[in-house]
């Protein structure tokens, strides 16, 4: 079977948890591969992602390897089965693969929590909220790569229109909320959708006022995908190189734990509207 050149992160952890179920029942890749009728070259390179596994496939490796958690082999046998050649493959060559990642993780995710400490969350920006934030980069982009960035920046809004809709909970610190970008104008409008965008049946927005004082991971914007299974659950870190992708087991609960008391220090989605409104006032 022929290689991929550069598996998707997706495609990576399908081939992780793959390996995951392997160490759990002790064997060597030379094991699995005498045991699975492969060999230990095969197995690897799945593990890696670098080849593909079919459905077939992960059930009898699964079944081999000792695994009874049926909704997590289901969860996986899905993953194997994706043949989806998404929107985001129209910026391939253009964006590094991690920008491409993201959206295609936010397609596939069962729901959202994030964090947001000085930008309004990517998923709830207007347009020229976002196009006034990308002009901020350093170096400048061009004026074409400004409009890609744009065109895929509001193309990943879509997902909150899915047919089986994602729930969404965006704490947003009240730093995001007051910073003013592209003048008093583009933020009140960004703040009056952030108003509509509240009410919707899938959306939660809480804001974390200055007052509420600190929170766990206060340095860092970041966004929680649930998967299919809590197994399948990533973070996905901002960082000043782009998105960072994590979902060791450790991690994760952590993470969780952070967002829990994140969320508890916040306001709750209807003292939120009419902390919106003030700033709104006063910008």
């Amino acid at each position: 079977m022929p290689s991929r050149k550069a598996p998707t992160v997706r495609q990576r952890r399908l081939g992780a948890e793959m390996r995951k179920m392997r160490e759990r029942t002790g064997l060597s890749l030379t094991e699995a591969g005498a045991m699975l009728s492969t060999d230990r070259t095969t197995v690897s390179n799945i593990e890696s992602g670098r080849f593909g596994v079919s459905t077939e496939r992960v059930r009898t490796w699964a079944e081999h390897y000792g695994c009874s958690d049926e909704a997590y082999i289901d969860a996986l046998a899905e993953m194997a089965r994706e043949r989806i050649n998404g929107w985001w493959e129209d910026y391939r060559g253009e964006f590094v693969g991690d920008a491409l990642d993201l959206a295609e993780l936010e397609y596939h995710a069962a729901g959202f929590r994030s964090v947001e400490i000085m930008h309004i969350p990517g998923l709830l920006q207007t347009e020229d909220y976002a196009r006034a934030v990308f002009a901020e980069t350093v170096p400048p982009s061009s004026p074409a790569r400004q409009r890609r960035l744009l065109s895929h920046r509001l193309k990943r809004r879509d997902v909150l229109d899915r047919v089986d809709q994602p729930r969404c909970v965006f704490l947003v610190h009240e730093a995001a909320l007051r910073m003013v970008y592209g003048g008093s104008a583009i933020a009140r409008s960004q703040l009056d959708y952030l108003l509509q965008q509240s009410e919707r049946d899938n959306v939660v927005i809480r804001a974390i006022p200055f007052a509420a004082g600190g929170f766990p991971r206060a340095n860092s914007s970041a966004q929680y995908l649930y998967g299919p299974v809590s197994q399948l659950d990533t973070v996905q870190m901002d960082t000043a190189t782009g998105p960072k992708f994590l979902d060791a087991e450790t991690v994760l609960e952590n993470w969780r734990v952070a967002l829990n008391r994140t969320e508890e220090r916040s306001l709750d989605p209807e003292k939120t509207r009419d902390f919106i409104r003030t700033i709104a006032l006063q910008v």
